[in-house]
């Protein structure tokens, strides 16, 4: 209890008030606050600030708890009152409770904790700055439990303590394979989250004193009984996902998976090793041990083999906080012997009180002895308590000895179990050499095939020598003959040519004679017709002025006969018009006086009015000059705002290259990874914001109005240069040492010369001077690095790229329809010449091969229904072309998976070919089967990456690739047989063969036999080399690295 009350003292706020008590609170309500007090108080007493383990009783109250409301509210509502960011010790114990909750408490712990998932990011990058103690701790173990929470909610089906079945497992992954690769990446970063917390739990603590007996030791070491669990289940279910993956998956693909196995695998088996041996995990936990060796992924019958690990926790194991308390009954000294109370106290503990103050106790009052019956009574009694010593004994002896057998029998079970897993790897072993056996047997028998028919090659190598020889001369002949027809032929159509030229020109020249004497006798035609129009038109005009002379004579004579008359007329008409000319002057003089008279009291109005409008005018003035002068007072001040407005965007441009360049030399800032193609891309976007830059800032010299286009230009220009600067750096962290160098110099440059010029802007008198050639220098060199480092797949212009991926699907279908074509006209071949068992091995194989290619084919247009689905999806206003270019990665993809495809065609039906006509072998047939396999399925993966779950054409996809997928097993399984009933029918006759020819056949076959082991050993060796060298140069073309290091 004090230390209880200490660690309420130590943690402010210790008990939260959840809920306050109304005066009208019903019984639920009363039951509701009791039991968010009851919570309250356990969370506190769990998380505290003494560096001890959590009680188990605490953390079992929070746990159920969650049950009680099914969901966490009430426990963060707890929490959120505790200062988690001011001690570590009290984030630790935090992080503990709140995995058991993850793992024990109720479904709705999950989601009710994603809402407090940034707060536990921002809590994770702030105890990381600490380099030791619980600090780092906290931070590892708060990215584990995001790490657990992102799963579980990606992976509804996965229960927050990771038991699941086989059969759980399998509907977990959908059955398809491309989401059992995704469960197994989505394992491995839990798991190596896990065991990041193994690590720095055990480099914290130092193991050469017993930390794990002390307080603070088993307050660090108690949290890892969770870790244990998770990790035994993670690891049981990347064994089997992988052993999955590599039945539906060519190994190649899945190199990657298997080294970082490995890599965990050893981290994993070292730290249950030095778990099992701290005196801590003893009492509270049973930790698995893993196999000496990992499985073999290689070999399918290795899953037979896997043991899943097993974490056992006693159930009488005490809690951790009674693990340093001893016990006091072992101290207690057992040599000296207690003595045995007297015969009359034990009889009176049985029957009573004595014989001096026992009322009934008749022999003393009356001073009588004691008879026989009660020396008997006290005989039986010592006999009686005798007795329950003994059994008393016994029953501690024989606990001892149960107790004893317990631990022989658990360590007799886990013999067994290590001698039956090391009789199943000796079986598996033995299975293994028997079939390697097999096949050097096979192989020798090949090789006295092959000897055999070495000779009969050789004659018949002669009898062609002979042949071609013939039918070489016989074609020079045909060739020489052939060149005379030509000859000839050459000078018959010049011949024909010269004739035809001549015979063109005679009818060109009739053609010419026969247009010119149409057109002459058309001209004299259309002269003639002009000629007599004009006649009749001479004729016309003659006649017309004719009939105007004759009316202009007897105009004049009639005119000069009614002038006279005219004048007298026109007199009398004037003299009236005079009279009242008269008149209307004198109405026009009356008018014009009232008008004098008027104008005269208009004049008086207006020099009144005058008088009124300059002082309205002089008012007005005033008043325009005193506004003046307030304009010009606000306009200082909108022009002081303006610059200071941006001055404060400089600033703020200045803080974020500042910040840039500081995050790159922090250490955190080391994991960070960028891909060079994304790095050019930022300085490309930063050169255009500096042309962008330089231009408002010539805006804003010509009229300092534009003041918000240069504070945007300002804000975005800082923007992407701190940007350019941080992928710059993570860049640096994926090339070689040199480059990396090189390329941090330059972004250095790149930050100073950015202070440089906002420095420079941030001045009103050096704004017009300041130079950005030199940020534009740095950004340039800093793109050249970049597109240095680029792979070299993105180098294919936009144009190139687009069509490309038309050719090499083109290529691809005309590969396969060529290879059908090919393997028909075998089928036509073989029967017409084949007869008996071999006709019918070969028309079993070949039908094989055309349902194969007949898949292929389906498959391949498939993927084009569906390529046209995801561009025309996906490219909007764009061309295909650039949709193609924008996705390079994935269209690179395309064309290497197209690629693989097509030869893979090719080269199984040259290999059936040869194994048609006898010379080829059936293992070339079955291992391009295999490969033709693995190109389709990394076809269908291409494909499918951006392709919409619900399309139709994706499922036509997936059912093409299920089709080449029966196909290829077809083709391996008819030839499998195939090559069985031939070699059936080849038996080994040495009945006429003397005892000495035989030991001479046998020492051959036993030389044979070491050299072909040998030779299987190196080829061995060379086809695990050649497979690593794929891969690797793989991942170079494709960019895997950059993509690997980028997600990491």
């Amino acid at each position: 209890m004090d230390r209880v009350k200490s660690s309420m003292q130590q943690v402010p706020n210790a008990i939260p008030k959840v809920i306050r008590r109304t005066g009208g609170a019903n019984s639920l309500e009363l039951e509701r606050e009791n039991f968010e007090r009851g919570q309250a108080v356990s969370i506190n007493k769990a998380i505290n600030t003494q560096e001890v383990a959590v009680k188990e009783k605490h953390a079992r109250t929070c746990i159920l708890g969650t049950h009680h409301e099914k969901g966490a509210h009430t426990f963060w509502a707890a929490v959120n009152r505790l200062p988690l960011s001011s001690n570590a010790v009290l984030c630790w114990k935090f992080c503990h409770v709140f995995h058991k909750l993850l793992r024990d408490g109720h479904p709705n712990v999950i989601k009710d904790s994603m809402r407090n998932k940034a707060d536990l990011a921002d809590m994770s990058r702030m105890w990381g700055h600490l380099s030791e103690g619980y600090g780092k701790l906290c931070s590892i173990y708060l990215k584990l439990l995001i790490t657990k929470m992102e799963f579980h909610i990606k992976n509804p089906r996965f229960p927050g303590n990771l038991q699941m079945s086989n059969r759980q497992l399998d509907e977990a992954g959908e059955n398809d394979v491309n989401n059992f690769f995704q469960l197994t990446v989505e394992m491995f970063d839990y798991l190596e989250c896990e065991l990041n917390l193994f690590l720095g739990v055990f480099n914290s603590l130092d193991m050469s004193r017993s930390v794990s007996v002390t307080a603070a030791g088993q307050c660090r070491l108690a949290p890892l009984i969770q870790v244990i669990l998770d990790c035994s289940h993670l690891y049981d279910y990347t064994v089997k996902l992988l052993f999955k993956l590599h039945s539906c998956l060519p190994a190649d693909t899945l190199q990657g998976h298997r080294d970082r196995f490995q890599e965990q695998f050893k981290k994993l088996k070292s730290l249950f090793y030095r778990s099992s041996n701290l005196q801590y995990f003893k009492r509270l936990i049973q930790i698995p041990q893993l196999p000496e060796n990992p499985p073999n992924f290689l070999r399918a019958s290795a899953l037979s083999e896997h043991i899943s690990p097993v974490v056992v926790i006693p159930a009488e194991s005490s809690s951790p906080e009674s693990e340093h308390v001893v016990e006091t009954d072992d101290l207690v000294d057992t040599d000296v012997p207690s003595l045995p109370a007297p015969p009359e106290v034990k009889f009176d503990d049985l029957f009573g009180t004595s014989a001096a103050i026992d009322p009934f106790n008749f022999n003393s009052q009356n001073g009588m002895r004691k008879d026989d019956k009660d020396r008997l009574i006290e005989q039986l009694t010592r006999e009686i308590q005798a007795l329950k010593e003994e059994l008393e004994s016994f029953r501690l002896e024989s606990g001892r000895l149960c107790q004893a057998l317990r631990g022989r029998v658990s360590e007799l079970e886990a013999e067994l179990a290590e001698q039956s897993h090391l009789r199943l790897q000796a079986v598996g072993e033995s299975e293994f050499l028997k079939a390697e056996l097999d096949d050097l047997r096979r192989a020798r028998e090949d090789t006295e095939k092959e000897q055999r028919s070495l000779t009969e090659i050789e004659k018949k190598a002669q009898a062609n020598e002979q042949r071609y020889t013939k039918l070489k001369e016989k074609y020079t002949e045909l060739v020489q003959s052939h060149a005379d027809l030509l000859r000839k032929n050459a000078e018959v159509t010049r011949q024909m040519t010269v004739a035809r030229a001549a015979q063109d020109e005679v009818e060109a020249v009739r053609r010419e004679m026969q247009e010119k004497v149409k057109s002459a006798q058309e001209a004299s035609d259309r002269q003639e017709r002009e000629q007599v129009k004009q006649l009749q038109e001479l004729q016309r005009e003659l006649l017309s002025t004719q009939a105007e002379l004759d009316s202009l004579k007897t105009s004049v004579a009639s005119s000069q006969q009614s002038s006279s008359e005219v004048l007298s007329t026109q007199l009398v008409a004037l003299e009236s018009e005079k009279a009242e000319l008269v008149q209307t002057l004198s109405k026009v003089e009356a008018e014009l006086a009232l008008q004098g008279e008027e104008l005269q009291r208009v004049q008086n109005s207006l020099s009144t009015e005058r008088e009124s409008g300059v002082k309205t005018a002089e008012a007005l003035q005033n008043q325009l000059n005193e506004k003046e002068s307030r304009e010009q007072a606000l306009e200082g001040q909108l022009v002081s705002a303006r610059w200071s407005i941006l001055q404060g965007a400089v600033e703020e441009a200045e803080k974020i290259v500042q910040d840039s360049l500081a995050q790159i030399d922090d250490p955190a800032h080391i994991s960070c990874t960028s891909s060079a193609e994304y790095l050019a891309s930022r300085c490309q976007a930063s050169l255009d914001s500096m042309d962008h830059l330089q231009s408002t800032r010539e805006a804003f010299l010509a009229d300092n109005t534009a003041v918000l286009e240069l504070v945007r230009a300002v804000t975005q220009c800082g923007h992407l240069v701190g940007d350019t600067i941080i992928q710059g750096s993570a860049t640096s962290h994926m090339v070689p040492v040199e480059q990396a160098d090189a390329l941090s110099e330059s972004v250095k440059a790149c930050g100073s010369e950015a202070l440089a010029l906002l420095g420079q802007m941030k001045q009103r008198d050096s704004l017009a001077a300041a130079d950005s050639d030199r940020l534009r220098a740095a950004l340039e060199a800093i793109l050249a690095t970049a597109e240095k480092l680029r792979p070299r797949g993105l180098e294919l212009q936009q144009g190139e790229l687009g069509d490309l991926v038309e050719q090499e699907m083109a290529a691809t279908s005309a590969a396969v329809e060529s290879a059908a074509a090919r393997i028909e006209e075998m089928l036509n071949k073989s029967r017409a010449v084949d007869t008996g068992i071999k006709m019918e091995v070969n028309e079993r194989i070949l039908a094989s091969c055309t349902e194969l290619m007949q898949a292929i084919k389906e498959l391949v247009l498939s993927s084009k229904d569906l390529q046209r689905d995801i561009v025309e999806s996906g490219r909007g206003a764009a061309s295909m072309k650039e949709f193609y270019a924008k996705n390079s990665r994935w269209t690179e993809g395309l064309i290497s998976a197209s690629k693989a495809v097509g030869w893979g065609a090719t080269v199984m039906v040259d290999a059936a070919d040869m194994v048609v006509q006898g010379k080829g072998k059936f293992e070339e047939l079955m291992v391009c089967s295999h490969e033709i396999a693995a190109s389709t399925a990394q076809l269908v993966a291409a494909s499918k990456v951006k392709a919409d779950k619900d399309s139709s054409n994706l499922h036509r996809l997936q059912q093409a690739s299920r089709g080449v997928t029966q196909a290829t097993a077809a083709v391996v399984a008819s030839t499998k047989s195939g090559k069985s009933q031939i070699e059936d029918t080849e038996t080994m006759d040495f009945s006429s063969m003397t005892l000495t020819q035989i030991k001479r056949q046998e020492m051959d076959a036993q030389v044979m036999v070491l050299e072909l082991e040998t030779r299987l050993q190196k080829e061995r060796e060379r086809l695990g080399e050649l497979r690593k060298k794929h891969y690797q140069l793989a991942g170079v073309a494709e960019g895997w690295g950059e993509e690997e290091e980028a997600t990491g």
